[in-house]
């Protein structure tokens, strides 16, 4: 570094000889037709150049030399270096000063500008460099999360898939071995018709939630590869919301369930059968994070740009602010993740997740606020009245959601 930098301002020396001399030679054949201050203006600008191109150095050798040869051929008497006319020594003088201060003033703004230039270099390499670090901490964080998601996922399949798998297998067993009658060693426990009854219903409970619990994943699935696509029809929302109810009865049993639905509410065009799914997920959860809560409230009415919203409130435990958002996340529950309580409904995590997906293919948005009083939840979402001039899908579309 140092070795290219003597070799410029060797350079720079060089150059500033070489052209001051030959500017010298040139204004001397034109002798007749310049005068002092076209010489000085041109002695000037090569002090100029060289500060700007070499440095302060350089730049002080050019008007040095400037100088002498000013004095020596443009100044009387010509030839030497004494000077004559006062006038001439004002002029000598002040192109002393204006040369050398110039040339000091160049090279300085030269410095200036290749600080600035080294600056910002140095604020682009940190900035890279800062950029990288995000990067790294943004690829550690979705490993960490990708980490999290198979640990949830692993506990949802241990768990919602070995349970029932077990209550099929022990009820199956104990059926067969019944049937069988003496074909094993071990005594045989005789089965009235009801014992038998209610290991045939506990087969069928727990085959349905294995349906259930992979219907989720198939349409969680769905949702996330962008292939939700809805039979969307103009229909009235007090249908939608007593579809849900009707599916939800078993649910509700014992729970006071108010209804509250604006008067001349317009329809709306949606997949119905789709929309119902989130309220009945809704009303679900509502049921099974409340017990023993006397009231369920779902309302609907207008919202502002021409929306439609709805809601589920309980009078539950309530989530936590922070985890509102957690709470839309695939296989996230708020009672496991969340450590709200020390209960544990059942459930897979699913529920949200594919509601919001459903929501969002709507064009509406889903969230989480406190319920009337500050106690409990209120899961409210918001879907478009629609345009009567849109083309209406092709009866051939597939809605991801067809639950029964």
């Amino acid at each position: 570094m140092w070795t290219a930098l003597a070799n410029k301002r060797l350079l720079g020396y060089v150059v500033a000889v070489v052209v001051t001399a030959a500017a010298t030679s040139v204004l001397k054949v034109f002798g007749g037709h310049v005068n002092p201050t076209t010489v000085a203006l041109t002695l000037l600008l090569i002090v100029l150049f060289v500060a700007t191109a070499w440095g302060s150095k350089p730049a002080v050798l050019a008007s040095l030399l400037g100088v002498a040869c000013f004095n020596f051929f443009f100044l009387p008497p010509f030839g030497t270096f004494t000077i004559a006319e006062p006038e001439n020594w004002i002029a000598f003088i002040a192109f002393m000063i204006t040369a050398i201060t110039a040339g000091q003033l160049s090279a300085r703004a030269r410095r200036r500008a290749e600080e600035a230039e080294k600056g910002r270099g140095e604020i682009e390499r940190l900035y890279l460099e800062l950029q990288a670090v995000f990067e790294r901490a943004s690829q550690a964080e979705a490993l960490r999360r990708s980490e999290k998601l198979k640990s949830a996922l692993l506990d949802a399949v241990t768990h919602d898939l070995r349970t029932p798998l077990t209550s099929i297998k022990a009820s199956i067993t104990t059926l067969l071995d019944e049937a069988r009658g003496g074909s094993r060693k071990e005594p045989v426990i005789a089965l009235d018709s009801e014992s038998k009854l209610e290991m045939m219903e506990v087969i069928n409970e727990e085959s349905d939630r294995l349906n259930r619990f992979i219907g989720g994943l198939i349409d969680l699935a769905r949702i996330e590869a962008g292939e939700l696509h809805l039979r969307r029809r103009w229909g009235a929302v007090d249908e939608i919301i007593s579809t849900a109810l009707a599916r939800a009865a078993p649910l509700t049993q014992g729970t006071q369930v108010e209804v509250g639905i604006e008067s001349e509410l317009p329809v709306v065009r949606v997949d119905e059968r789709a929309v119902s799914e989130v309220v009945y997920t809704l009303v679900e959860n509502a049921a099974k994070y409340s017990p023993g809560i006397a009231k369920i409230r779902i309302s609907a009415g207008r919202s502002a740009d021409s929306m439609i919203r709805m809601s589920v409130e309980d009078q539950g435990e309530g989530i936590a602010v922070d985890l509102r958002e957690r709470v839309f996340d695939k296989f996230f529950r708020a009672t496991r993740d969340g450590d709200i309580s020390t209960r544990q409904p059942m459930g897979t995590g699913m529920g949200l997740a594919i509601a919001k997906g459903i929501v969002e293919a709507h064009d509406g948005k889903i969230w989480i606020e406190s319920a009337s009083g500050g106690k409990g939840t209120r899961v409210a979402f918001t879907l478009p009245v629609g345009d009567e001039e849109l083309i209406e899908e092709t009866e051939d579309s597939a809605a991801v959601i067809t639950k029964p």
